[in-house]
């Protein structure tokens, strides 16, 4: 197993740098920059500008109750979600016995999913609203932790890895629609600033969770990924308390910093 993968590294390597290359070059040659130069553009008082205005959404975090439940939901589904981008490899080679070239053609498999979901939840978003859309791309990963935990052939793995990549496709897209339906448009970064946190703070939660359940039952890891639901579970809870309508009017009539 060691030798075989180690053979694909350096060539995946190239490949993903070419990837990223390629994903860049669009945004790199025909965006434009309309962020104005700051007059005074000292480190010290970008830092110190960033910081009031943080310190301030926070203390009147109350005028974004929607937003900062959204934080919330954020934080539960996406630990899910990094659950399963970190571990399906190693739940594949060690519970379904998959072989390395198997589980590279699973990974790729499911980044094909992966955009077409987020492109045809993109389409529904506008049809049926953004946190209904968000609550159903939840129950498919509450759908997808089941199957998964349950499967004991390959086809079933592989529909638990193909619904894996419908949801995270439209999971990741909706999540940021709503966040940045929540936030005002003259701090639109310092929002999705928030938002980057509650996803990076998922990626530490959601995987050490995972290990110590897969740690605390001798290795464990079909109730590992089932247990997983729990965080989705709680994210539909808190997406059920969202007020769309209330979270937009704080927007469009923030108290500005």
């Amino acid at each position: 197993m060691g030798a075989e993968s180690s053979e694909f590294v350096p060539v995946t390597m190239l490949i993903t740098a070419a990837i990223f290359a390629l994903a860049a070059t669009p945004t790199l040659l025909v965006v434009r920059e309309r962020a104005l130069p700051q007059e005074d553009a000292r480190v010290g008082h970008f830092v110190h500008q960033a910081t009031s205005r943080l310190m301030h959404t926070l203390r009147h975090i109350d005028r974004y109750r929607d937003f900062a439940r959204l934080l919330l939901c954020g934080v539960f589904y996406q630990a899910g979600v990094m659950v399963v981008i970190a571990l399906a490899a190693i739940y594949a080679q060690d519970v379904m016995k998959f072989s390395f070239v198997q589980t590279m053609a699973l990974v790729l498999v499911v980044n094909v999913t992966a955009a077409v979901g987020a492109f045809v939840f993109g389409y529904l978003q506008d049809a049926i609203g953004h946190k209904l859309a968000l609550g159903l791309t939840l129950a498919m990963w509450l759908a997808m932790v089941l199957v998964a935990g349950l499967a004991t052939s390959e086809a079933m793995f592989w529909v638990a890895a193909n619904l894996a990549g419908l949801a995270m496709g439209s999971s990741q897209s909706a999540g940021r629609a709503l966040a940045g339906l929540f936030a005002p448009s003259d701090r639109l970064a310092e929002f999705y600033g928030l938002w980057t946190f509650a996803t990076q703070l998922a990626a530490i939660v959601g995987p050490i969770s995972y290990g110590a359940v897969v740690y605390a039952t001798d290795n464990n890891h079909r109730l590992g990924i089932v247990l997983t639901g729990i965080f989705f579970v709680a994210g539909l809870l808190a997406l059920a308390s969202i007020d769309i309508g209330r979270g937009r009017r704080a927007a469009e009539a923030p108290d500005r910093a």
